[in-house]
């Protein structure tokens, strides 16, 4: 009995390994082929975007960030380039790089809700809270009911110490997204006293 169970274990190891092995290969497959893309039209900012998209799925953001500049280099009113490069640079953790990209998508396109919280989590993470407050504020004037801007611009007002506004904003949310009131009463708990008592 137990030397079946190492023979099906050694075989589940064996499909396993070989599965992951395709799976590597299926990606460097892909980089291969738009890498030829981009060969064969040395002009086409879309192949080079491509590109830096499957660099990026694959977090490769060095690689992406060059194969979008390439991108913006041949065409520089490519939107998605833009938004691809910001959050190349942001997934990189690379906020202040990821700034400019972001502030340029929203310059393009200053109605959009989502380019206006997006930049308002680079603020976010740059800790400057009283902008990342405006840029979720824009996203909440051009779609009041964005629940996570609401709840953001919230952890933002409780980071700057504004603990009334933010207990604004959770009364709001506790009548439209009761999962995001309940994540942020949480932020609004004082932090317990090293000496234990309360």
């Amino acid at each position: 009995m137990q030397k079946r169970l190492l023979t099906a274990l050694r075989s589940l190891l064996a499909i396993i390994c070989i599965a992951g092995l395709s799976a590597c290969q299926n990606k460097d497959t892909r980089i291969r082929e738009l890498q030829q893309t981009v060969w064969k039209s040395p002009e086409d900012a879309r192949a080079y975007l491509n590109l830096g998209k499957e660099y990026s799925r694959q977090q490769k953001f060095a690689e992406a960030i060059t194969a979008y500049q390439r991108a913006i280099a041949l065409e520089p009113g490519l939107d998605e380039a833009y938004s691809a490069m910001g959050a190349a640079y942001f997934n990189q953790k690379n906020y202040p790089a990821a700034l400019p990209w972001m502030k340029k998508r929203v310059q393009m396109a200053p109605d959009d809700s989502l380019r206006h919280f997006d930049l308002g989590n680079v603020y976010f993470q740059l800790q400057r809270y009283d902008d990342a407050i405006a840029a979720y504020r824009q996203a909440i004037d051009n779609s009041y009911s964005f629940d996570e801007a609401w709840y953001t611009m919230a952890i933002c007002h409780i980071r700057a110490g504004r603990m009334d506004e933010a207990r604004k904003i959770h009364a709001w949310l506790q009548k439209k997204n009761n999962y995001l009131a309940v994540a942020l009463e949480r932020h609004l708990q004082p932090a317990p006293r090293q000496d234990g008592r309360q």
